[in-house]
């Protein structure tokens, strides 16, 4: 089985969606099928990836392919029309393209193109169905859908969600193209917790005896920074000690982030706080390691692949009930979960804190829960099942 996976960037600085790539190609090709990975050379803080990485031809990478291609001539949106000319040569060379965005010119370009060239595709919306980002630039999304999209979502093979929530309440537009339902993966570290929590914690001067609170994502309004900020300048209030940390950042919106920061800058967390802005590789494993909690209260989230990141490192989370992995925290008892409202965030992050014993508890649940349900092996395999079906189906 020859497969494409068509992204607009696989960078991580744009989080879930690259890593979602990233990690099921190797997964799959480890199960016997051919994958190749089209994708820009877009690099959010960078604007490009490395100047030596060749472009416009296959690279050999963990057993698949990625071909990258220049953003033009829309750099902005992540663009190529070089891309599309070699989707629209190629097309009838795999059995498969799995697409991964809405409402990007480059996938939208791309699922075009299939149906012209009589090749299958899935769509993953990646939380653009959900109610909420629909209106973010509400009337530009809906001549968009009218015109391009709508027909893109009919044409497909599948709709791919990553949760049964994200699922139920995302909008079709009157489309009845069917639901595949399959979670995004996560790896593990190969350190233990106890070397990367303490040279996380020499690294930042923080005390072996005051929790480390975690916010790992995009920083962008979505992700319920407003709540957070006040939740935790109440717990200092009334005497709670911890030391949270910042980690990410939003090259899209530069602003709310600096927002951020100086909210937190003319706050009382600010001797409380360590920013970090965006961290992957060592740092990012050491973070993951060192926390004793993570929190997330998003307004809304498809998936949150950064939970379960912190789930398979056996931290305990706090999360809202709009991210879509809600009821699989409260069936495995793997952290708290809380409305997106600042009373009962400080109620639940006062619980955890309260209780050692219990956020250790927690946590190893949710390390259990996340290997056995979030293995990129496993997800290979669903991946792979629904791949024969629609082939099986044509």
């Amino acid at each position: 089985m020859k497969i494409l996976q068509i992204v607009p960037s696989i960078s991580l600085i744009y989080g879930g969606p690259s890593q979602m790539v990233l990690g099921l190609a190797p997964a799959l090709v480890k199960e016997g099928v051919e994958v190749t990975i089209l994708t820009t050379d877009s690099n959010g803080d960078t604007g490009q990836i490395p100047l030596d990485v060749p472009l416009n031809r296959p690279i050999k990478q963990d057993g698949y392919e990625i071909i990258y291609f220049r953003c033009a001539p829309f750099r902005r949106y992540k663009f190529s029309l070089d891309l599309l000319k070699w989707l629209k040569r190629h097309a009838q060379e795999f059995d498969i393209a799995h697409i991964h965005a809405l409402f990007s010119p480059i996938s939208s370009a791309a699922a075009i193109v299939c149906r012209q060239q009589r090749l299958p595709y899935i769509l993953r919306p990646l939380g653009t169905l959900d109610p909420a980002d629909l209106r973010k630039k509400k009337q530009l999304k809906q001549i968009y859908t009218a015109i391009i999209e709508r027909q893109n979502l009919a044409g497909a093979a599948a709709i791919h969600f990553t949760s049964e929530q994200e699922a139920k309440i995302s909008e079709r537009f009157g489309v009845f193209t069917p639901d595949l339902v399959i979670p995004l993966g996560v790896k593990q570290e190969g350190v233990t917790k106890k070397e990367k929590r303490n040279i996380t914690r020499q690294q930042f001067n923080i005390a072996d005896d005051i929790p480390l609170v975690l916010f790992m994502s995009r920083i962008d309004p979505k992700k319920g920074l407003d709540l957070l900020i006040p939740a935790l300048e109440k717990l200092l209030e009334i005497g709670y000690k911890f030391h949270f940390i910042l980690a990410g950042t939003n090259p899209q919106d530069p602003d709310y982030e600096q927002k951020i920061k100086s909210q937190i800058q003319n706050s009382p967390l600010r001797s409380h706080t360590t920013i970090t802005g965006f961290v992957t590789g060592e740092l990012k494993a050491s973070l993951l390691q060192a926390a004793d909690l993570f929190v997330l209260p998003s307004y809304y989230e498809n998936f949150g692949i950064a939970v379960a990141e912190a789930m398979l490192a056996g931290i305990p989370v706090v999360i809202s009930d709009q991210v879509h992995i809600y009821q699989q925290i409260l069936d495995s008892q793997s952290g708290w979960v809380s409305t997106t409202d600042v009373e009962a965030l400080v109620n639940l992050v006062k619980a955890a804190l309260d209780n050692p014993a219990e956020r250790q508890r927690r946590g190893l649940n949710a390390h259990k829960y996340a290997d056995v349900n979030f293995s990129w092996d496993a997800i290979a395999k669903q991946t792979i099942q629904a791949y024969e079906k629609i082939l099986a189906n044509q």
